[in-house]
């Protein structure tokens, strides 16, 4: 009798789901990508009972599997942990809203209610509580190649905790040490990034903008209000004003008002940026020597949001005392699914059961057949060619300039696009960041775009002094070598470095050809890699990318092995082979 896991997160943001069979990851993801709303809603305290149902039967779909058959759910939170601890907090609060008694009574209201909701809709097993921070480092650790690790997870906030250091020994995490609200690194970012005229969720311009600065003109201001000391860090609540729409003492602080958003970005915004980025990169080395001291281990795993930061993730391993490293692509909350489930199965078959379940890659969604796609092709009445060498194509395109769209296999999970939902282009063409931030992407022209390089070309091309699986996941940032800056333009930010995704041949072996094939036409082993989207959710079905592809400045698609050309207007025609073979 098999034994079928639901991990389930909603409780905030990113609400995604996974499902282990047998121990055994059939599927992992994000119901942004079902809804088409990015991050799937808001984190909100009237709405943690949102589930993320799309994700939910997408993954039992994809196992044949009912609600039914499900043994166990584990939801990546605990409820009655929050009620216990967060009023205590001595906060300034909106009123009825998050941290006083009234907001987050209903918040554990609406989580509590769940279960009875699951049964409803036909679940039969049991229900479990997983602590947030735990079901993040069990992201990190359990699908990591080392059998024992330190692990850091660090975000906003779990049920009290903004960070937990834990060790990892083959079925079991122990919690070292926590650092509690309001001493908060991903609330420090969504607070900076709002007053320098962006959302919450937008740390990644933040870290782009950085860039551009000067890490020392602010950094006396920052040290006004963050205390960085050896085993943890402190953050003055009461100043930055985490859960108040209130921006003034920043203001008085940096004698800048909250930016606008339409407002333009000055030097200032910058340099308040670089700051940011060092002190939030000097917090997380303290932070990973003082976890190498606890646990005595080379390997060092990483997740929760804060985990995403590929410059400092590079500076922390370089500069840091672990010989390896593990950083969760999926370090988000939406993680934490996956994390809450791989919890549960290893406290179920621990000890002489133990088997290690390493995940070498983040190809874990739905994927379509090219019978499923041609379905597609025909309802929309667009015209396509079929092409048996797609990659050799598509190169030959990449190569005279074109931005394809490529739609390929399994739909990644994490936030990154990572070769089967991607835009590719040149990286030599030093127009191209222009041309796509404007023209395609509809986005600010000081984001950078990442390249995707063959794994065994990548340290000719940039500066590794320690090898990272983390590079597989856009997760560090390194910088080019100096001999082969220019023959890579459009991937280098303004700091000469560049965020790169290392490919293998035995994980995507598609996309490794491609690459090739475009090393072969131009001595260039590397391919810009941006997400398949445009304001909106990385596309996920045939539908998403055909409907994208047509809308935007895209010059081709490349969906399974068939070829769309926005200047193509002929009707298909059929061969032996069932299609026109380009």
């Amino acid at each position: 009798m098999s034994l079928n896991i639901l991990g389930i997160n909603a409780a905030y943001h990113e609400s995604s789901a996974a499902l282990l069979v047998d121990g055994q990851l059939i599927a992992a993801i994000e119901e942004e990508r079902l809804n088409r709303i990015k991050h799937a809603k808001p984190a909100r305290i009237d709405n943690p009972d949102e589930l993320p149902v799309l994700a939910v039967n997408t993954c039992l779909n994809m196992a044949g599997l009912s609600l039914s058959d499900i043994d166990i759910i584990a939801f990546s939170f605990d409820p009655k942990r929050r009620i216990a601890h967060n009023t205590q907090i001595n906060d300034l609060t909106t009123p009825d809203d998050w941290g006083t008694e009234t907001g987050e009574q209903l918040f554990c209201d609406k989580l509590l209610s769940i279960p009875e909701r699951l049964q409803q809709m036909g679940f039969k097993g049991q229900f479990r509580w997983i602590e947030h921070a735990k079901a993040h480092a069990a992201s990190a650790f359990f699908p990591a190649p080392f059998p024992e690790a330190a692990i850091l997870s660090i975000d906003g906030i779990g049920e009290i905790e903004s960070a937990l250091l834990a060790h990892g020994q083959k079925d079991n995490i122990t919690a070292l040490k926590q650092i509690i609200y309001p001493n908060s690194l991903g609330f420090l970012w969504e607070k900076f990034a709002k007053y320098l005229g962006y959302s919450e969720y937008d740390a990644c311009k933040i870290m782009s903008l950085a860039s551009f600065g000067n890490s020392s003109r602010y950094r006396t201001q920052f040290d006004t209000f963050i205390h960085n000391h050896n085993d943890h860090f402190e953050i003055d609540g009461h100043f930055i004003r985490f859960r108040l729409e209130d921006y003034s003492t920043l203001e008085a602080l940096f004698g800048l008002p909250q930016r606008p958003a339409d407002a333009p970005i000055l030097q200032e915004h910058m340099d308040i940026a670089a700051a940011l980025q060092q002190v939030t990169t000097d917090i997380l080395l303290n932070l990973i020597h003082h976890l190498h001291q606890l646990t005595q281990s080379e390997n060092l795993c990483l997740a929760g949001g804060v985990a995403l930061n590929c410059v400092a993730n590079r500076v922390i391993f370089e500069e840091g005392p672990f010989k390896n490293i593990y950083i969760q692509p999926a370090a988000n909350d939406a993680g934490t699914a996956l994390g809450a489930a791989l919890l549960v199965y290893h406290n179920i078959y621990g000890g002489e059961y133990y088997q290690p379940l390493e995940i070498p890659h983040t190809y874990l969604g739905p994927e379509y057949s090219d019978e499923e796609i041609l379905h597609t092709l025909q309802a929309l009445d667009v015209p396509f060619t079929y092409c048996e060498q797609i990659e050799t194509t598509v190169a030959q395109l990449i190569s005279e300039g074109k931005v394809v769209g490529w739609f390929q296999g399994r739909m990644e999970f994490g936030p990154r696009a990572l070769g089967n939902r991607s835009l590719l282009a040149d990286p030599r063409d030093p127009e191209m960041v222009k041309r796509l931030n404007r023209l395609v992407k509809h986005r600010e022209d000081h984001r950078p775009f990442c390249p995707s390089i063959l794994e065994e070309d990548a340290a000719d091309w940039f500066h590794i002094s320690k090898k990272a699986l983390a590079a597989r996941f856009m997760l560090m940032a390194y910088p080019v070598n100096s001999s082969k800056a220019d023959q890579i333009p459009a991937v280098i930010h303004v700091d000469g470095t560049s965020r790169i995704q290392e490919v293998q041949a035995t994980t995507n072996p598609k996309y490794h050809r491609l690459i090739s094939e475009f090393k072969k036409l131009t001595g260039v082993p590397i391919l810009l890699n941006t997400s398949f989207n445009d304001r909106e959710p990385v596309v996920c079905t045939p539908e998403n990318a055909i409907r994208t592809f047509l809308r935007t400045k895209i010059d081709y698609l490349a969906i399974g092995n068939f070829l769309l050309d926005k200047t193509q207007h002929t009707v298909q025609k059929k061969t032996t082979s069932g299609y026109e073979v380009a």
